[in-house]
């Protein structure tokens, strides 16, 4: 376990009122949003809900893709308030087919709000984004993504892709907080939240939200503000802004983390679970568990080696696929070797017949071609 004087997080200053503001543009610069962007003081989860708390309402009419647990979650919360939801529900631990996002918008008669998730952590997927937010533009939608496990990994442009909602959490691809999430919110999208507000007087409020702070200045937030996740967030958006290109360095260290990692896991003689590059996580791959092998004895075995970090798939995928994690600092030379090589001394280990020196080999040329983006620690 890190060691650190658990102390020294005792009696924080306070956050400055006038900081709230502007952590809130930087995240935005980081979404390449010009959109307002708000808070809530919670984990991503938490902010989800309340996007969907906001928007739903009887006969709200919302195309809604299904690639985890997460896509399950809003719908549920859409229906509670009364929203008429579609869902296309991909194969599973699969991204969603755009044919069939297509198929199903097409078969709307009128459609609200198309949602989401960009990347997935439960499983490894990356869905098509510009392709879905072209093609629901086209049809007057709002689109509302779901951008926890993508931001800081994959390019995510909010004005470009036009998109009206999008939920981060700083806990993953930026490397900051957990307790703490963000959401950029379009002037299109505040005014259907407002057209017949959903829910009021409520910490899932966005439009709650928006009067007490948006409105009168931006100044103080709402509440008692938790200063340490407010730091711990201006820290890290500081540590992005220390790369020589900010977050466009922290994607290009994820994708070649994510490129190294497939090339080791295919080096092995394993096809990774998703096979198309293009539709893979940058912040993990999943690597799937071969036939007569069981996943607890997968993990456990792989844990064995030092400095990995292999963890099984959620949401129905536990027995088919484990996830090779190379989130923030792990987006890096030794925790992609580490990953990659005690995944495949655990087959090993279960009988499994691998190439382990022509993994390491792989994973090694993935670092010395990307020279100097690549990082060697």
């Amino acid at each position: 376990m890190t060691q650190f004087a658990a102390e020294d997080l005792l009696d924080p200053p306070a956050y400055p009122n006038v900081g709230y503001a502007v952590l809130a543009d930087r995240i935005g610069a980081v979404m390449r949003s010009f959109d307002d962007v708000v808070f809530v003081q919670a984990e991503a989860v938490v902010a989800l809900e309340a996007v969907a708390a906001s928007l739903e309402r009887p006969g709200l009419r919302v195309l809604n893709v299904v690639t985890s647990l997460y896509g399950e979650y809003f719908a549920t919360w859409l229906r509670r308030g009364g929203a008429v939801v579609e869902d296309v529900v991909a194969e599973l631990g699969r991204p969603v087919e755009f044919a069939a996002f297509q198929a199903a918008l097409d078969a709307m008669e009128k459609v609200d709000v198309v949602v989401l998730v960009h990347g997935e952590a439960a499983n490894g997927v990356l869905n098509p984004l510009p392709e879905i937010a072209a093609s629901a533009k086209a049809r007057g939608a709002l689109l509302v993504v779901d951008a926890v496990a993508s931001i800081g990994a994959h390019e995510f442009e909010v004005q470009t892709l036009g998109i009206d909602i999008a939920v981060i959490g700083p806990q993953k691809g930026l490397g900051g907080p957990a307790g703490l999430s963000a959401i950029s919110v379009s002037e299109a999208a505040w005014a259907k939240i407002a057209e017949e507000p959903a829910l009021r007087l409520s910490t899932l409020s966005l439009l709650d939200l928006k009067e007490k702070w948006l409105d009168v200045g931006a100044d103080a937030l709402p509440g008692t503000p938790a200063p340490l996740e407010f730091w711990a967030l201006n820290a890290a958006l500081d540590r992005i802004d220390a790369e020589e290109d900010g977050v466009e360095t922290v994607v290009e260290r994820h994708q070649l983390a994510a490129k190294a990692t497939r090339a080791g896991i295919r080096a092995l003689g394993i096809t990774p679970w998703i096979e198309d590059d293009a539709a893979a996580s940058a912040l993990v791959t999943a690597a799937p568990i071969p036939a007569g092998i069981e996943a607890q004895a997968l993990v456990a075995a792989a844990s064995e080696f030092e400095g990995s970090a292999i963890s099984p798939g959620v949401g129905g995928v536990e027995a088919l696929l484990v996830r090779l994690n190379h989130t923030a600092l792990r987006a890096a030379y030794r925790p992609v070797l580490a990953n990659v090589v005690a995944y495949g001394q655990a087959l090993a280990s279960l009988g499994h017949a691998v190439d382990l020196d022509a993994a390491i080999e792989a994973v090694a040329k993935a670092y010395q071609d990307a020279e100097p983006a690549g990082s060697a620690e």
